[in-house]
């Protein structure tokens, strides 16, 4: 059975990407591989999961990546949502509004979206009902 072990970004500059999800979700460096002209960032929680986010830096990028529109989002949860919310808001990070998505009348999920200093959007969700 395949287990999803990580999600990878391509990132412009690695300390503004490092500092922004280590202050929004309390990723932190689990391991960096450092290759001619790249560099690979696994950010992990160090207790809530072994997901990796895995910041990828090409040291001859200057431009900001063009995300295209095939990139959606990444996704996590959190118990406290309205919390968070403000945390992140008080730490200067980019959040939008909290926002409620029904399904066939029925509450479905409460969430909001911050974006990091590239653009790539994180759905953030309060933990329940399919969302654990």
């Amino acid at each position: 059975m395949a287990k999803p072990v990580h999600s990878m970004i391509r990132v412009l500059e690695e300390e503004r990407s490092v500092d922004f999800y280590r202050r929004a979700f309390g990723l932190e460096i689990k391991d960096k591989l450092e290759f001619d002209g790249f560099a690979l960032i696994y950010l992990r929680h160090p207790t809530e999961s072994e997901f990796e986010v895995e910041l990828t830096v090409n040291y001859d990028q200057t431009a900001p990546y063009d995300l295209g529109n095939g990139y959606g989002h990444l996704a996590v949860t959190v118990d406290d949502l309205e919390a968070e919310h403000a945390r992140m808001k008080a730490e200067g990070l980019s959040v939008g509004d909290l926002k409620d998505f029904p399904y066939k009348g029925q509450p479905f999920a409460r969430f909001f979206f911050a974006t990091d200093p590239d653009g790539y959007k994180i759905e953030v969700i309060a933990r329940g009902g399919r969302f654990l």
